[in-house]
């Protein structure tokens, strides 16, 4: 099955699955979805790990995230889809999750409750090739200083979920 024959979990604007479609539906007419996302920091916490997204990727390419992640198939859990996310795309197995909030995109071309996890993992890092060109670790302020930044190259929800991360450690 290619990737746009792959089926994924629609959600309703509640955050509730109330289907499947396939990947190239959800794309083409806007479905609302889900994503399971994780931030990866460092064991100590001062630094997160950014990685640079193929051309190739069907939504925002050749864009900086800090966000390990993708969209959730169809009868798969949110964590789940996170913890085969951050193992495809960067070689990171059996690394503790820990929720953190539930943000949602909705650009009228991107509709989805993206669920936010946090790991502390000091590498090593393996890039799926189809999927990162290349990582490097940021200290916070230098990634709050690229998120600040409206010309930098990061993926915009990715960018919008990071900035929620903040505003809570902020609070915290």
């Amino acid at each position: 099955m290619s990737g746009s024959d792959e089926l994924v979990a629609l959600y309703d604007l509640a955050g509730t699955v109330v289907g499947a479609a396939t990947r190239a539906r959800v794309r083409a007419e806007g479905l609302w979805h889900a994503a399971g996302v994780v931030l990866v920091r460092s064991g100590d916490g001062s630094r997160v790990y950014v990685h640079l997204r193929t051309a190739t990727k069907d939504v925002y390419p050749s864009t900086w995230d800090c966000w390990a992640g993708g969209i959730v198939a169809a009868g798969e859990t949110p964590e789940e889809c996170a913890r085969r996310e951050l193992a495809e795309e960067l070689g990171v197995h059996g690394a503790e999750l820990r929720p953190l909030f539930v943000h949602v995109t909705d650009d009228e071309t991107i509709r989805a409750h993206n669920f936010a996890f946090e790991t502390r993992w000091d590498g090593p890092f393996v890039h799926q090739e189809s999927e990162v060109v290349e990582g490097r670790w940021l200290t916070l302020p230098e990634l709050r200083s690229w998120l600040d930044d409206p010309e930098s190259r990061f993926i915009p929800d990715g960018r919008l979920g990071a900035l929620e991360w903040f505003r809570r450690e902020d609070e915290g």
